[in-house]
């Protein structure tokens, strides 16, 4: 065996092992969301003190489990665990754990039925509906993929993208973008529509699921109780001016506290990273940054206000102050800094606010020094 020969054999061998990893922690958490989504349905239907909680349960389990550390358990995902209980009860099948089985063995067997799916379009109920996938192919998908078909309520629709995702191998990228691109509609009224699949299938050649990206999924991270590393997401000149920014606010002295780097937001199955993100005891409010290597967009500050918007929402606690967005643009002719100041309706607020936070020229003047730097250790090639 030469020398190259034993370099491609543990390369191959290490391939292998990720590969079945990435599969491994995917199946283990759409196995855990399916069976919260049965414990769920189970108290629904059984619970003696489920009328207390009414339409309210949801949310209760959500704040009682984030406080018990259990993560991704939001009241949204909360639905969809119980919806993909509900749209695949043939799950049930591939649990072997004794110590799943017996939790399982606790909730009654009205659990794992074996009636069709739930339909909720009227218009299919009546109808035939298709056969349901096998366990083992339910759990061939990710739950990034599941997510995507359980907001299907066309069961027939939702078999087509199960059936196509399964014999293409799509990523959830290609999956997204055939939705997007209404393939099942457009096979539908196509009087050729093996073309139209044909073509779409063509399109996903040579670009097999990456199986990095399976483990860098958001979803297996925040299963795993893995953190999410900021610099897969960042180009070197973003980091290098972070870095910066976080050290000169932490310099200040002023009440700023370091929170987050890259701080996920996840909305429907979309998920966004607010830059930095501190917290200013004096002011008792965030402060959220977000940073562009570029010069300002109309579309930015519209990025910002939903930051902020769901920073009121999702994360704000009692006795905080609204956020305060903190909007950084370059490009290599200007620079522009712009406070976003959402809902200080409060003048005297406000003006502690513009006294605690830095003064934009401040801003402005750190950016235009930090980049010149980088530049002249990172000289690009002149145009030709």
């Amino acid at each position: 065996m030469d020398y190259k020969a034993l370099l491609d054999g543990i390369a191959q061998a290490h391939g292998q092992t990720l590969a079945s990893v990435a599969r491994t922690v995917n199946r283990a958490l759409v196995i855990r969301n399916w069976l919260i989504g049965a414990h769920i349905v189970e108290f629904e239907q059984h619970g003696d003190d489920r009328a207390a909680y009414g339409t309210g349960l949801l949310k209760r389990v959500a704040r009682d489990l984030a406080t018990a550390g259990v993560p991704g358990c939001g009241v949204r995902m909360l639905e969809r665990m119980r919806t993909c209980y509900l749209t695949y009860p043939q799950v049930a099948a591939a649990i072997s754990s004794p110590a799943v089985t017996k939790s399982l063995n606790q909730l009654e067997v009205s659990a794992f039925r074996k009636s069709s799916p739930v339909v909720t379009n009227s218009k299919v109920a009546s109808g035939r509906l298709p056969s349901p996938l096998g366990h083992e192919l339910v759990l061939s998908l990710s739950w990034t993929h599941l997510i995507d078909l359980l907001g299907m309520d066309d069961p027939w629709k939702r078999a087509f993208y199960e059936n196509e995702c399964i014999k293409g191998g799509w990523s959830k990228r290609q999956l997204q973008r055939q939705i997007a691109s209404l393939l099942y509609e457009r096979t539908g009224l196509s009087t050729d529509k093996h073309a139209v699949i044909e073509r779409a299938r063509q399109q996903a050649v040579g670009t097999p699921p990456d199986i990095a990206s399976l483990i860098r999924d958001p979803y297996v991270l925040e299963f795993a109780g893995l953190a999410e590393r900021p610099h897969y997401l960042e180009s070197d000149l973003e980091r290098a001016l972070l870095d910066h920014v976080q050290h000169f606010l932490l310099e200040l002295g002023t009440g700023f506290c370091f929170e987050a780097r890259q701080r996920r937001i996840t909305v429907g199955n979309e998920h966004d990273r607010i830059d930095l993100v501190f917290y200013h005891r004096i002011l008792r409010c965030h402060l959220l940054i977000d940073l562009k290597v570029r010069a300002f967009q109309h579309t930015d500050a519209g990025q910002m206000n939903f930051y902020l918007n769901y920073w009121k929402d999702q994360v704000m606690a009692d006795g905080d102050n609204t956020p305060v967005g903190l909007l950084l643009c370059t490009d290599k002719d200007s620079t522009k800094v712009e406070y976003a100041i959402a809902g200080l309706d409060h003048q005297l607020f406000v003006s502690r606010y513009q006294v605690a936070l830095p003064k934009p020229e401040e801003l402005e003047r750190l950016i235009e020094e930090d980049r010149a730097a980088w530049e002249q250790r990172h000289p690009q090639p002149n145009a030709s």
